[in-house]
């Protein structure tokens, strides 16, 4: 992908014409739109808030007026700003702030602030959320012998999608800190992605929020749980950088690391004890004593 960070970096118009083009791509192909939020996310990073900002607000015009002919403005810009909008934000704390940690904790923050929200906007969440999976299920299916299992999904969807677009987030800095680094930095991203860690302090307030989740009962613990899953998007990412780490020195470091990957990919139950490795890192340094013991 590096020809079109290039690209997106020869000027503002290129870089309103890609985040466009791809945002318009996502619509059939969803997975496109981390990919078009990463164009605003490296502008920002690279230019400061202000271009990235001018991008983020030219290329909203401009499938806001897209929106205008084809009779869908308003979903247009809805879908301009939850796509732009965060990642800017993001960007800028990382290029300000220049801890790729601090970056990823804002996003899950802007994630728990997004569930509150909700709940508050939408009390009976739960409601809206069977609804939504009865309409979704397949017509040959038993909505009778299905819909216990609707009911306690429901409870934890608001958690599911915050966290796949705080993914999506996260997902997309990565992606523009990658771009950054191989056009103006080569390994620096590298550096980054595999010292990232967060505080003791942060890993006991997550312990507390799913210790809260699992000992109370009601909306305090359904809020909870909801928060807890984004919590747990964190310390994925946590843990995956800490077993690369450590994987890294290995002989034959390269296949170990890939098939680590796609093990991960391949049985998505294992990213729990990876996120249990991320957890407790914030205390036990498992990089720090691996270099010790060189």
């Amino acid at each position: 992908m590096g020809f079109l960070a290039t690209y997106i970096m020869r000027g503002r118009w290129q870089a309103i014409t890609a985040a466009c083009a791809l945002a318009f791509l996502s619509l059939f192909m969803p997975p496109i739109s981390i990919v078009s939020s990463a164009a605003v996310a490296l502008v920002t990073l690279r230019r400061g808030a202000y271009e990235g900002l001018t991008v983020f607000a030219s290329a909203l015009a401009t499938i806001g007026a897209l929106g205008v002919l084809m009779g869908s403005v308003q979903f247009a810009l809805l879908y301009g700003v939850v796509l732009w909008l965060p990642i800017w934000c993001i960007a800028v704390l990382l290029r300000t702030g220049r801890q790729l940690s601090l970056a990823i904790e804002s996003a899950v923050l802007l994630g728990g602030i997004g569930i509150i929200g909700f709940y508050l906007y939408k009390p009976d969440a739960v409601g809206m959320w069977t609804n939504l999976l009865t309409q979704m299920a397949p017509d040959n299916t038993s909505l009778e012998a299905m819909q216990p299992n609707l009911e306690a999904i429901a409870h934890y969807m608001t958690g599911i999608v915050a966290a796949g677009t705080v993914f999506g987030w996260i997902f997309a800095l990565f992606l523009a800190r990658w771009w950054q680094a191989e056009l103006y930095n080569p390994g620096g991203f590298r550096v980054e992605y595999l010292n990232l860690s967060t505080s003791p302090r942060l890993a006991l307030g997550s312990i507390i929020l799913v210790s809260i989740a699992a000992f109370t009962s009601g909306g305090i613990s359904e809020l909870a749980w909801n928060l807890s899953i984004l919590v747990f998007v964190l310390y994925t990412f946590v843990g995956t950088a800490v077993l690369h780490s450590l994987f890294a020195p290995l002989k034959q470091a390269r296949y170990l690391i890939i098939g680590f990957y796609i093990t991960l990919f391949l049985i998505p139950h294992l990213l729990i004890p990876v996120a249990t490795v991320g957890v407790s890192d914030a205390w036990l340094k498992l990089r720090q004593k691996l270099s010790a013991t060189k």
